[in-house]
């Protein structure tokens, strides 16, 4: 059996960031969707046309959601979790756990916000069908940041990977 960490040992530590960041994820997405959504229905329930245009708005916080679990998804396959027969040492796990958190909580975090950008954002398409294009870039520059921790949460696991596997 293979040290332990605060009483942890490696694996159960990877496996809590990935499972950490799977749940915060899911739930900032969640949330995200549910506040645009509400505002979407509104105007699709006035004017159905409207409703194509208005969808990408309400489905964007959902890729936060789907950052964190490609983010879940690396750190089952880069240390072996899947088949069960990884020794990981107590602090390489931590460090693991580690590097799930900014892709956790950024992604958490900016999927609430934009969610809360998107329902401003469906404003324009209810009053200026024609610009859902240009409603669509408010909520799309709250995607970069989620962009960037997952960026950062790979390149954290690589560097572990490599170090450790």
């Amino acid at each position: 059996m293979s040290e332990t960490f605060w009483g942890l040992a490696g694996t159960d530590w990877a496996l809590m960031g990935a499972g950490l960041a799977a749940i915060l994820g899911g739930i900032g997405s969640a949330i995200g969707i549910t506040i645009a959504s509400a505002v979407v229905s509104g105007i699709v329930s006035e004017d159905s046309e409207k409703f194509g245009k208005l969808l990408p708005i309400a489905a964007m916080p959902g890729t936060q959601g789907i950052y964190c679990f490609i983010s879940a998804v690396l750190v089952l396959i880069f240390f072996n979790l899947l088949g069960g027969k990884t020794d990981l040492a107590g602090v390489a796990g931590f460090k693991v756990f580690l590097a799930c958190m900014p892709v956790a909580w950024l992604c958490f975090i900016s999927a609430i916000y934009q969610g809360r950008t998107g329902a401003s954002a469906a404003g324009i398409v209810a009053r200026r069908s024609e610009d859902s294009g240009k409603a669509l870039i408010l909520p799309a520059l709250v995607e970069t940041y989620a962009v960037l921790s997952l960026i950062v949460t790979i390149l954290m696991l690589l560097g572990l990977q490599a170090a450790y596997m």
